[in-house]
């Protein structure tokens, strides 16, 4: 199965990029985990709830995981919007959501840029950070080595941006592949 994260600041799409991509493929997705927890905290959330919620997106998505015969995966959200969001708020970082974030590799992820306007929600709290966030998130996608690609535009011109890196992450993906089993069989 190819897993593709979804990821990038707040107010930038991604709940709905991830949709989108699932009916366009017409595979299953792994929604966000983080807004059903804080919806239902009934207070202001801290540092160890974002551990919690981490735990909860990547539960959530093996689970979907291994009960699905999709070969993709979308994930609205994944470790590194919970390791920023530590850095951003707290200054540090959980350990297991380091480790994780490590070990827990999706074959391509596709950054949502800030290039949407704002969008007022009662869990959103960085409106005037959005550059210095998305510039985080850069930093940490090349200093991991994460595939990535910057999806930008709205609405349509958005999906098919999406469209056009996922279409290119699994051509590369089959050519890795075939080169490996090539590999393998001499």
């Amino acid at each position: 199965m190819t897993r593709i994260a979804i990821t990038g600041p707040e107010s930038t799409g991604k709940s709905w990029l991830t949709a989108q991509l699932a009916a366009f493929y017409q595979v299953p997705f792994v929604p966000e985990y983080s807004r059903e927890y804080l919806d239902q905290l009934g207070r202001p959330y801290t540092y160890p709830d974002i551990l919690t919620i981490a735990q909860g997106q990547l539960k959530a998505e093996e689970e979907l995981a291994a009960k699905s015969d999709a070969p993709l995966l979308f994930s609205d959200t994944d470790l590194l919007v919970t390791f920023i969001w530590c850095q951003v708020k707290y200054g540090k970082v959980h350990p297991w959501i380091m480790e994780k974030l490590k070990s827990h590799r999706y074959h391509h992820y596709l950054l949502c840029d800030i290039d949407l306007a704002w969008q007022p929600d009662p869990l959103r709290e960085h409106p005037h950070r959005r550059k210095e966030i998305f510039a985080l998130y850069v930093k940490a996608l090349e200093h991991h080595g994460f595939p990535f690609t910057i999806v930008r535009g709205e609405g349509e011109t958005r999906l098919m941006h999406a469209v056009t890196a996922v279409n290119e992450s699994l051509i590369a993906g089959q050519h890795i592949h075939s080169e490996r089993n090539g590999y393998e069989n001499k």
